[in-house]
């Protein structure tokens, strides 16, 4: 046989790499790009909208793969296995995570890739506003189809002092320690646990350094401090008021008055009082041990959960020889230093209810 001359050699070769490089190539371009319909350009395009793929631990990389052909996410489970090699290379400690994942078919192959081998799950966020209940918060939770309100009120009384020994000793129920803020979680954790783990952090990194930089300042326990100032939370409208009703209620503890908070007879009733349905004379004269009219003291928990704002009022309470505030229902109160005083000024808001 004859031989092929090196000019021809490194003519033909390089031509033969060429060819085989760019179908491979424009196979790679096409494999690994998003599975647009390309017979719907100009009319209508393929659906953006986000397709929930769920991964259960163990899952191999192939079978991922699979699952993401199967779905419309991917043109070819064949260039995933060669993209995961890839990630595997590049990360030999890495691995695809397990979890449940929004994806868009407008994606790119590595971009899915990218967002499972992070693990970039399916997030969802919650706010729990300042001066929430345990309750309130368990209604929310259920409209929003977490979980049901039962069994976040169930779980909210199994305290965890395992994990957050700083929480007092004997605390029935975590009210008050449920920090109020915006939360994000992973989709697949949102449980009563997980969702109460992570207020408690919280209540943890923000509201209990507050408490311990004024230990020399203050008498008050960690459970009587955040009682204290969600009482506050809840009379404090007006920002400008927060210290004035704090210092009025520290004023009636030192004197051995009662607190005579309505929020906290409304809490252990279970109510609500408005401006056309107050609180009855039949209610305040309940007997409870949150009803502070006839009780001495704080009641024996939080009623809602304070915001820093009141946490921090409650261990600065305004310097003031007021005993006594009424609420004028726009958000500001009259404050008084003697009984006489007081009456004139639920006098004065009748009459203003009485003209409206």
């Amino acid at each position: 046989m004859g031989r092929i001359s090196k000019g021809i050699f490194y003519t033909v070769v390089p031509l033969v790499w060429v060819f085989f490089g760019w179908q491979g190539w424009s196979w790679w371009s096409w494999a690994s790009s998003p599975p647009v319909d390309e017979d719907a350009i100009g009319e209508n395009a393929k659906s953006e909208t986000a397709i929930l793929i769920s991964i259960p631990p163990g899952t191999s990389s192939q079978q991922i793969g699979l699952d993401l052909e199967s779905a419309g996410l991917i043109r070819s489970s064949t260039a995933w296995r060669l993209w995961s090699r890839w990630l595997v290379f590049r990360d030999p400690d890495g691995e695809f995570k397990a979890g449940n994942y929004q994806l868009s078919p407008t994606e790119s192959l590595s971009a899915i890739a990218d967002r499972i081998w992070t693990g970039e799950v399916m997030q969802t966020s919650f706010t729990i506003p300042e001066g929430w209940s345990i309750q309130e918060m368990a209604e929310y939770f259920q409209a929003k189809g977490f979980f049901s309100a039962e069994e976040f009120i169930a779980q909210a009384q199994q305290i965890p002092f395992d994990q957050y020994p700083w929480l007092p000793q004997g605390l029935p129920i975590l009210e008050g320690f449920l920090y109020p803020d915006t939360y994000v979680l992973a989709s697949d954790l949102i449980t009563p646990k997980a969702v109460i783990n992570q207020m408690l952090t919280q209540f943890e990194r923000v509201a209990l350094p507050i408490y311990q930089q004024s230990r020399d300042r203050h008498n008050l326990d960690l459970n009587e401090w955040v009682a204290l100032a969600s009482i506050v939370e809840k009379e404090a409208v007006v920002a400008d008021e927060r210290n004035l009703i704090s210092g009025v209620f520290h004023n009636r503890l030192r004197m051995g008055m009662p607190l005579a908070a309505d929020p906290t007879v409304e809490y252990g009733l279970g109510i609500r009082q408005t401006v056309d349905q107050p609180l009855t004379f039949r209610q305040v004269e309940t007997p409870g041990p949150y009803n502070t009219y006839l009780n001495v003291g704080l009641p024996p928990t939080a009623i809602a959960s304070p915001g820093v704002a009141s946490l921090k009022a409650t261990l600065n309470p305004a310097e003031t020889d007021y005993l006594y505030f009424m609420a004028r229902y726009d958000g500001t109160h009259i404050f008084s230093r003697t009984g006489e005083e007081h009456k004139a000024a639920i006098a004065e808001v009748e009459r203003q209810l009485a003209n409206q």
